[in-house]
């Protein structure tokens, strides 16, 4: 009987094992690295993308929002009129790469969150 229950429970571990490390690999599954949009911004123009990353600065004057999020390939500026993450979250942001500004060879490319008007 206890050889039973030690064989059950050893399966169990393996599986809860397994089932983290799956998590694990996919968090990054469906997502652009920000490098990218960085590194082709006429690629990404316009087109609908998500990034994860990690939370780096947060800015609010009466109009404008956004978060900078960053990721291990570089750092995006996100425009919402949602709430505002928490500095230091990881977060899932989905929304349309636009051109906030160009100057000479210097851009600003920005991420505007999906549902922000």
């Amino acid at each position: 009987m206890k050889g039973i229950f030690l064989k059950h429970t050893a399966k169990v571990l393996w599986t809860m094992a397994l089932l983290i490390f799956l998590a694990a690999a996919c968090e990054g599954i469906g997502t652009t690295p920000i490098g990218n949009i960085l590194d082709k911004p006429r690629d990404y123009a316009g087109k609908k993308v998500t990034v994860s990353g990690e939370v780096t600065e947060i800015f609010s004057l009466f109009v404008i929002k956004y978060f900078v999020v960053q990721d291990k390939t570089g750092r995006i500026a996100v425009v919402s009129d949602k709430p505002l993450p928490r500095k230091g979250n990881t977060v899932r942001v989905a929304g349309t790469v636009r051109e906030a500004f160009s100057i000479g060879d210097q851009q600003l490319l920005v991420l505007v969150e999906e549902g922000t008007k």
